[in-house]
Parts: structure tokens; C-alpha cells; sequence
């Protein structure tokens, strides 16, 4: 089984998925609104609206557009979790995501991590950065 987020933006899904391309690597796809068959002609201000972007990266995958309902109302009631590396990639991720948004909670060790933060990205993402748990700490 696998669980794989699916962000909405309010019209920003393509500098998004860009910055993220930036930061963790990986293939990024985006289609337009102008990229998907159809019989009718899209809206020239329709046309450029991502519709579906994916970022891969090994198994795992990102993916979002932008509301096609536009009653975008923000991310509420969720985080994307980063599992960390080390607490190096913990920081260089972590530093990278809070450029331009907000730092609800520094990253800092914490009992189950060497490196543990969150912050809301310049786009709207919530994030949860954690890096893996201290040395000699009791397995759960």
C-alpha cells in the first residue's frame, strides 16, 4: 500500500513544483490545461492552469495542480512529512522550504529525532522536516 499527497494551489502549482524540483531532485512533470485533448478550445486564461504536476523521486511521489474548482481556500489539516538523511539534509531541506513562508517550529533534536521542524512554505504547504531518531534511542 502506498499513500501519496496530492496538493491543491491557488494558482501557483507550477512555481511550486518547480521549487520543489529544486530542493529534493527528481523527474517533475506538468500538463497544462492547453496539454489535455479536447474538442472545444481552452479559455486563453485557462491555458497555462496546471492541471496535474508530479515530482518522482525513487518510489516516491508528489503530486498537485492547481484548484479547478477556484474556491481555493488554502492547506488546512494536513503536513507533507520529509524523512531526512541525516540531520544535514534535515537542515538543507529544512532552511530551503521556510525561505519566504513561516517557522512554526524551529528544527531542533527532539527525543524521536536528531532534527525535527515545521514551517509553511512561501506557496501555502504545510511541511514537517524530520531527520532520523537519536543515537541509542529506544525503538517504539
Amino acid at each position: 500500500m502506498e499513500f501519496q499527497p496530492y496538493l491543491f494551489f491557488g494558482g501557483n502549482c507550477r512555481e511550486a513544483f518547480t521549487r520543489y524540483e529544486e530542493i529534493f531532485g527528481g523527474e517533475l512533470t506538468l500538463l497544462r490545461m492547453a496539454d489535455a485533448p479536447s474538442e472545444e478550445p481552452v479559455p486563453a486564461e485557462m491555458a497555462d492552469v496546471i492541471i496535474h504536476a508530479s515530482l518522482a523521486h525513487s518510489n516516491t511521489v508528489l503530486m498537485g495542480s492547481d484548484d479547478p474548482t477556484g474556491d481555493y481556500g488554502g492547506m488546512h489539516g494536513m503536513f507533507v512529512a520529509y524523512s531526512a538523511d541525516d540531520t544535514g539534509d534535515a537542515k538543507r531541506v529544512f532552511d530551503a522550504l521556510a525561505e519566504g513562508g513561516q517557522v512554526t517550529q524551529e528544527l531542533q533534536e527532539t527525543f524521536f529525532s536528531q532534527g525535527f521542524g515545521m514551517c509553511v512554505d512561501r506557496f501555502g504547504t504545510p511541511w514537517m522536516v524530520v531527520a532520523p531518531e537519536p543515537e541509542g534511542a529506544a525503538a517504539g
